[in-house]
């Protein structure tokens, strides 16, 4: 069972989010500021925190920045009332994983907690597998329909990264920035031309499509 840390100095909230979570059966512990979060640290193995940004002493960005330098993997999920994007930049560049802004709904919660995990664990197997097709991010290989299929490690990546979160839609921007870097020179064309490619490649798979979303980038969706 994951076990979920909740960090927030409203006590009506630490017990709206521990009900939910609970609910979802998870295990659930709950801190009122940062100090009491590292005690638990201490005693627990905690796999995601639920942190909210105002709090005494510590507050939510601090110890977003303390827990990223001693685990990189640990799964962080913001939740405040501030709903500008210059808050959400700050928590994103601090390190959170996620934001939610509140009030909180508790289904909608447990929707990105179970999306968290689901990223994770497809992250830490570096595998993604739709019906009986497999990528493979240490070979940058697909397998399937009887085949392997060794592909460039830019088009591996950019197939993986657009699979890894079906329906989401990806600007040229995000998908240059993630694959290619910020500071390449190479112009965004570049993205559309890999995109054709995958598409010509796996156009007689039935298991999932890259959509072009105009105006707006792309997504993969899986059929099965």
């Amino acid at each position: 069972m994951f076990r979920i840390l909740v960090v927030d100095d409203d006590k009506n909230t630490r017990y709206f989010i521990k009900e939910a979570l609970e609910l979802a059966h998870y295990n659930v512990f709950c801190a009122c500021n940062g100090e009491e979060a590292y005690n638990i640290f201490e005693k627990e193995i905690i796999d995601l925190v639920i942190v909210d940004i105002m709090m005494p002493k510590i507050d939510g960005y601090e110890l977003t920045r303390q827990l990223r330098l001693t685990n990189k993997d640990l799964l962080i999920l913001m939740i405040s009332a501030k709903q500008l994007s210059e808050d959400r930049k700050k928590g994103f560049l601090a390190g959170i994983d996620d934001y939610m802004s509140k009030p909180i709904d508790a289904e909608e919660l447990v929707l990105h907690v179970k999306t968290l995990f689901h990223r994770a664990k497809a992250v830490s197997e570096r595998k993604i597998t739709i019906g009986d097709v497999t990528l493979d991010y240490e070979s940058f290989t697909v397998s399937g329909h009887g085949h392997v299929m060794e592909l460039p490690q830019k088009e591996f990546m950019l197939l993986y990264k657009l699979l890894s979160s079906p329906n989401k839609i990806f600007t040229q921007i995000q998908l240059m920035d993630d694959i290619w870097g910020v500071d390449c020179d190479t112009g965004m064309e570049t993205v559309t031309v890999h995109i054709a490619r995958l598409r010509k490649r796996f156009e007689d798979w039935d298991e999932f499509k890259i959509e072009n979303i105009r105006g707006l980038g792309y997504k993969a969706v899986k059929k099965v």
